[in-house]
């Protein structure tokens, strides 16, 4: 079962610029700051008061025609396993068939396409 939305994954051009907006001007604060790979580096914000949805800044990654700045919608679940065999079920589309391991093995996604290929992960930490 989806339980909520976890974050909203912005394409930023410059970290260093976005991460010093999105604090000094909107008031977030960074929660964590990783490099995915050697290319893609992340950012997590959230507000101060309210950290149960977050901002993730992604830097490196090259946008094609098909995306825009905003990348993805994340919804976190208790279960992803059980969550992926009940869209399956539905005939969604997934683009990951098992979940992946990121931030040192504490959290698992897993992306899949809404209705008009909108990129949605799903998120249990």
């Amino acid at each position: 079962m989806i339980t909520k939305l976890e974050h909203v994954g912005v394409v930023v051009s410059d970290m260093e610029k976005s991460l010093a907006f999105y604090q000094n001007i909107i008031g977030l604060q960074l929660r964590l700051r990783e490099a995915l790979n050697d290319k893609v580096e992340l950012a997590f914000l959230s507000f101060p008061e309210q950290d149960s949805v977050e901002v993730e800044l992604i830097c490196g990654k090259k946008m094609n025609e098909q995306e825009g700045r905003v990348n993805h919608l994340a919804f976190t679940v208790d279960h992803l396993e059980v969550e992926l065999e009940r869209l399956v079920s539905l005939g969604v589309n997934l683009v990951d068939e098992s979940p992946r391991s990121i931030l040192n093995d504490k959290v698992k996604i897993a992306f899949f396409e809404g209705p008009d290929g909108e990129k949605l992960e799903l998120v249990e930490r």
